[in-house]
């Protein structure tokens, strides 16, 4: 699939699209998708727990800790292509009552993280340091209406 542009981060951490051009590249199964408040906020406590050390990046790192039953906001990102790399996790989170969300870029999530690499999923730990934006973010994640 040619794409005209790629949503990318700019070295200062905002994003080069705008939130409505980047629903633009989302996949089919990007549900619940977090509104661009909410995205915002996940990407200020992903960018608090990042410091604290308190965050899973990436699908075998997030599926390790899933299974081994860590809590947290799993937040996956809506433009990871092909579908088939992270299409399991959803399931995973919801056979184990774990919120998630979707965003809409990968390379947002990754500079929020404070990589230089997109992810395409991260998981935030609980951490007092950033508890209020958590449990701000959790309520918020867990009020989002599930896909059927």
């Amino acid at each position: 699939m040619a794409r005209d542009k790629e949503p990318e981060a700019a070295a200062d951490g905002t994003p080069e699209l705008s939130y409505r051009e980047q629903l633009d590249f989302l996949n089919p199964i990007a549900q619940p998708l977090a509104s661009r408040k909410l995205t915002r906020k996940l990407y200020k406590c992903i960018r608090k727990a990042a410091k604290q050390k308190q965050i899973r990046r990436g699908v075998k790192e997030v599926q390790k800790f899933i299974n081994k039953g860590e809590k947290g906001i799993t937040v996956l990102a809506g433009d990871t292509m092909p579908i088939d790399v992270y299409c399991h996790l959803p399931i995973m989170c919801e056979d184990r009552s774990l919120p998630y969300a979707y965003v809409p870029s990968k390379s947002d999530l990754g500079a929020a993280a404070g990589s230089k690499r997109p992810t395409c999923v991260i998981m935030i730990k609980p951490h007092e340091e950033y508890q209020e934006s958590y449990d701000e973010c959790l309520a918020e994640v867990e009020a989002l209406p599930l896909p059927l």
